[in-house]
């Protein structure tokens, strides 16, 4: 998963989120409340990484409040400036505003989603309002908006290149966010845009509590019996960190579906789990999110009608690949249609088998499918997770494997820092080198999970790549794996090693950027665009010789057995219909909530027979493969930036598959190959029209959905 965090003018514009402005007290004159604050000037280390031991929580909301003081005086200037309107005195005005904001940002939110301590809490439910309110106020500043199309009026005809892609890009967002509207629409909008950023602050501030307070505590090891004595450790562990209100605990993780129940021979405790996580935010529970959803769903509608569209979905896809919802449900039915007969022989297949143990009046649950498929998968290819998870090892995956392949491909090499300051001890630094051996970036890693860190996984930014600001680009990872107890080792499931190249190929997107604004650079690029490198970084994972490099036992060093390795890799698709079928439900009630006919649609009585209603129209209420994420705590949606965008993973997996297949035809591993994607796709972030980055790529003038399914293996 990608957070764009790094671009506030622009994040601010785009989302209609973090927008508008309130007035602040002002400061006494006798006291600077920036004095020694360190976002006060551009940090001292190289590159301008952020000075962690400088960094206190007392600095970020004073440096908020004084990077939009800032950031009002110089787009005041603009909107003074009594020259004629151009290029220079507006556009790069307005793309060079903002540095201190930038800077706060950009750590800030960073520590919000990896380290949100309640003080951090605190302090973002201020933050947010200020941001909301300041987006606004540059949104609707009708002066500056004059100063912009008047450049895009007279301008846009004659410039070139980047700096056109730069206009372009700058007025469309004031045009989309509602720049052109009347005075009362402007106030009806605003009220709109701080509603919904409280309410997504909301949103994701229950989530890790509910997620916290779902945990499924266990009294005796016998319980856990099929577990490995790692996991079992690892219980023990996670017992320990959250209270010890039992000598065992296991955590719920973001999604609906829970990994551990694959090993768990404990039926009733299965069933405990599966329904900690489907009832971990509904209205059985504290945390319930049904207001907050149906309230934002009412408002999004709002606001898609007031910027002249049918729906939020009609006004968020308008600048997307996909360009409207029609061809993204379209897109989806389509994958459906082919799925759905695969998925049902796929259930009484598990049925089936099940039955030969446990009788023939045993009806499988959804929490049984995962168990019983595994059994299937082991008696099938002859062996368990278990016997491959000690040829994982976390930093062998990464080191070895990650930036081994990113090496061969694309000829940068990483080196370990120990000097530059983290935000945890757990995080590990790396310089990027190009192959002539120039520094291309800076790249963070933070992998294990913490009761303060959000679920899930991401990329962004501590700065954006830009020739213009002669900034490298310093971008981070951010994984929730359990770090094992002290002196063992921290092994990987699959899952989690597709999960590191994904985000890796978003690192890739942000380090090999080569563009001359940061507006435009790295993955400032529409959703269904954006998961293009990191669906297709997950193709590296299974090469052989990169898996050779990596997967070697992390006691002995030997590689994975050739048998073993073989069995393995074959087992990848077993199954493969589950995890298409999932995604598809979720992106399909996605659709469904954001193409509401009319705002009085939905409402907090409603939302849960509302997503079962959207999902048997689809053909996808199916009990056996409920949704990845139940719409209660669907983050991507409701608390992130994937509104009616959750379809652009399978789409980019559609990209992704495409590119795999010239890889495939032209040598996976041939730096050539890997060349032309780094300077035809990888660097070129925002600068030309996606569909045609794609085109020239690819030599597809489009998308070929007919590739997606094969390569699951369906």
């Amino acid at each position: 998963m990608l957070t764009e965090l790094n671009n506030m003018k622009k994040l601010l514009l785009i989302t209609g989120v973090l927008v508008g402005l309130g007035l602040f007290s002002s400061c006494s004159k006798t006291e600077d409340p920036m004095k020694d604050n360190p976002f006060a000037t551009p940090s001292q280390l190289e590159h301008g990484v952020p000075d962690f031991t400088k960094i206190k929580n007392e600095h970020y909301l004073p440096a908020f409040k004084a990077g939009i003081d800032q950031q009002r005086e110089e787009i005041q200037a603009i909107v003074d400036n009594n020259e004629a309107p151009t290029f220079d005195n507006v556009i790069i005005a307005y793309e060079k505003s903002g540095a201190i904001l930038d800077r706060v940002s950009n750590v800030f939110f960073a520590i919000s989603s990896a380290d949100a301590t309640k003080e951090i809490e605190d302090i973002e439910a201020e933050v947010i309002p200020l941001l909301t309110s300041w987006g606004n106020e540059i949104t609707f500043n009708n002066a500056l908006f004059q100063k912009v199309k008047a450049v895009y009026d007279n301008e846009y005809n004659t410039l070139e290149g980047e700096d056109k892609r730069l206009l372009e890009e700058i007025y469309k967002d004031f045009e989309r966010s509602g720049a052109n509207l009347p005075a009362d629409k402007k106030a009806e909008l605003e009220k709109i845009n701080n509603r919904i950023a409280v309410l997504q602050q909301t949103f994701g501030k229950q989530l890790p509590e509910a997620s916290n307070a779902s945990i499924v505590w266990v009294e005796t090891v016998d319980e856990l019996a099929g577990l490995s004595e790692s996991d079992i450790a690892q219980c023990k562990a996670d017992a320990e960190s959250n209270g010890g209100k039992a000598p065992y605990a296991i955590v719920i993780t973001n999604t609906t579906q829970q990994p551990i129940l694959a090993t768990l021979e404990n039926r009733a405790l299965r069933e405990r789990i599966f329904k900690a996580s489907i009832h971990r935010t509904d209205e059985t529970s504290e945390y319930n999110t049904y207001p907050i959803i149906a309230e934002m769903a009412q408002l999004r509608h709002k606001k898609g009608e007031i910027l002249g569209y049918a729906n939020y979905a009609a006004y968020s896809l308008s600048n997307t690949m996909a360009e409207n919802p029609e061809n993204a449900s379209g897109f989806l039915k389509s994958l459906i249609a082919a799925y759905k007969p695969k998925a049902e022989a796929e259930t009484k297949e598990i049925q089936a088998y099940a039955q030969k143990t446990q009788g023939t009046d045993f009806v499988l649950q959804p929490y049984d499918r995962f168990y019983y498929s595994a059994k299937m998968k082991e008696e099938k290819f002859h062996f368990s997770e278990d016997e491959v998870r000690p040829y994982f090892e976390i930093w062998s995956t990464l080191e070895n494997g990650v930036f081994y392949a990113a090496n061969r491909v694309y000829g940068i090499s990483f080196e370990e820092r120990f000097d530059l300051p983290t935000y945890n001890p757990d995080m590990k630094v790396y310089n990027v080198l190009d192959k002539d051996g120039s520094q291309l970036s800076i790249f963070y890693v933070d992998f294990f999970r913490r009761p303060t860190k959000r679920g899930g996984a991401w990329m962004s930014a501590f700065a954006k790549q830009s020739h213009f600001n002669n900034q490298i680009p310093i971008i981070y990872n951010v994984m929730n794996v359990a770090k094992a107890p002290e002196g063992q080792p921290s092994l990987l499931t699959w899952d989690e090693v597709t999960t590191m190249f994904h985000e890796f190929g978003h690192a890739l997107h942000g380090m090999l950027s080569d563009c001359k604004y940061n507006t435009l650079s790295g993955t400032a690029v529409a959703r269904d665009f954006v998961e293009l490198p990191s669906q297709f970084n997950e193709y590296f994972a299974s090469i052989p010789e990169v898996f050779s490099n990596y997967a070697k036992h992390y006691q002995t060093g030997e590689p994975m057995p050739e048998e073993l390795k073989s069995k393995m890799l074959e087992s990848i698709t077993f199954h493969a219909a589950y995890a298409l079928g999932e995604n598809l439900a979720a992106s399909s009630a996605d659709m469904a909530f954001h193409t509401l006919p009319s705002a009085d649609a939905i409402n907090s009585d409603n939302v849960a027979s509302f997503e079962a209603k959207a999902l048997e129209e689809y053909g996808l209420l199916d009990p056996q493969v409920p949704p990845r994420y139940y719409t209660t705590y669907f983050n991507h949606v409701w608390g992130g930036g994937y509104a009616a965008g959750y379809y652009s993973y399978l789409w980019s997996e559609v990209l992704s598959a495409n590119v795999g297949e010239y890889f495939t035809e032209h040598g996976s591993l041939n730096p050539e190959v890997g060349q032309a994607f780094r300077d035809k796709i990888l660097s070129k972030g925002n600068t030309q029209p996606l569909n045609e980055i794609f085109t020239d790529f690819t030599g597809l003038e489009q998308p070929n959905a007919e590739s997606l399914l094969p390569a699951r293996g369906l």
